[in-house]
């Protein structure tokens, strides 16, 4: 049960008083993602996915930075006036983030949760505001479909086939503002829970929501343990990109355990795409597909009042192509953030 005036309730979570508010930002979506059912509520998106780059990598630093200065503008803000980031990406010793945001010289805390990064990110963020050690902080991630299957599947010129529990890796960067005073937007982020590493031996690198499900539900749990909450106090409960098949072994888990959340679970990786006109096989996944659902999308429904409180659970594989090619399992990770509305 939550304690009255703790900071730490429970066993994993954070409790931030009068809560971080969101004073801007920023969605940059890929051609694909902007075709799909969210397309209108992103604030910049591309007509092809080089975004002015000349190698997927470069493209995907070129969004990081346009949603990094987005996100600055919509708060009123400079880039002096950002005391600390906090974000990252999928690429190897996140170069997309490095390369991208370096012409901002805004001290940087490089985080890797593979697609749970915008989660991460976005608590390291408001453990600094709450915490006192700045008034404004940004958290940001990405990623880019052709840089992803570069990386951890095949390239795109090998032409292989995909099998239908696969995901497909969202083209897109959010960023957000967060701040020790409110903002721009009627959004303040209250609590959160941060995540174990669960492994449930999964070993198909090609099926992402089956690696990632157990540590959503872990997650959830021990939220609703850590705050003595019920499905009900949410009107969503919003995983990052489980796709059609994660979902269905996350909902099954949490039944076990006692909480049915049927009735308020989202998953960003099945509403990003049309599945029956966009052949995205079993939904969207990568860092970008929960970022930039929640700042082009939710975040807004949040600061209009049409949703007065949400659980975002951002969710990760971390597997490599090393720990892949030695055979290893696909361990997932989760963290939880509540995000709700601050009107007056």
């Amino acid at each position: 049960m939550e304690k009255q005036g703790t900071k730490a309730p429970g066993k994993q979570s954070f409790s931030f008083g009068g809560g971080v508010y969101v004073g801007g930002i920023a969605s940059v979506a890929g051609k694909l993602e902007s075709e799909g059912p969210l397309g209108a509520f992103f604030d910049i998106t591309g007509e092809d996915d080089m975004f002015g780059g000349k190698t997927w990598e470069e493209a995907e630093s070129n969004m990081q930075l346009e949603a990094a200065r987005y996100a600055i503008s919509d708060a009123g803000l400079k880039p002096g006036d950002i005391r600390y980031m906090a974000g990252g990406d999928l690429l190897g010793q996140l170069i997309a983030t490095t390369f991208g945001v370096e012409k901002l010289a805004i001290p940087l805390l490089g985080l890797y949760g593979a697609c749970s990064t915008m989660g991460e990110a976005l608590l390291a963020g408001a453990v600094l505001v709450d915490g006192g050690y700045a008034k404004h902080a940004l958290a940001i991630t990405s990623s880019h479909f052709a840089g992803a299957e570069k990386q951890f599947r095949f390239p795109l010129a090998y032409g292989n086939q995909r099998p239908m529990a696969a995901t497909w890796t969202v083209t897109g960067s959010g960023a957000v503002i967060l701040c020790a005073e409110k903002g721009k937007y009627k959004v303040r982020l209250a609590e959160a829970t941060m995540g174990r590493v669960i492994d449930y031996g999964v070993k198909d690198s090609m099926n992402m929501g089956a690696c990632m499900a157990p540590a959503a539900c872990d997650t959830i749990y021990q939220h609703f343990e850590d705050f003595g909450r019920k499905p009900q106090d949410y009107d969503k409960i919003v995983t990052g990109d489980l796709g059609v098949v994660g979902k269905e072994i996350l909902l099954a888990l949490l039944q076990e355990k006692g909480y049915d959340i049927s009735g308020q679970h989202m998953d960003c990786g099945i509403e990003i795409y049309d599945a029956a006109t966009q052949k995205t096989d079993a939904g969207g996944s990568g860092c970008g597909c929960s970022a930039i659902t929640l700042t082009g999308y939710l975040m807004k429904k949040i600061s209009e009042g049409v949703l007065k409180r949400i659980l975002f659970v951002p969710t990760g594989a971390l597997l490599s192509t090393v720990s892949f090619n030695e055979g290893n399992s696909v361990p997932g990770i989760a963290h939880a953030i509540v995000l709700e509305h601050c009107g007056n």
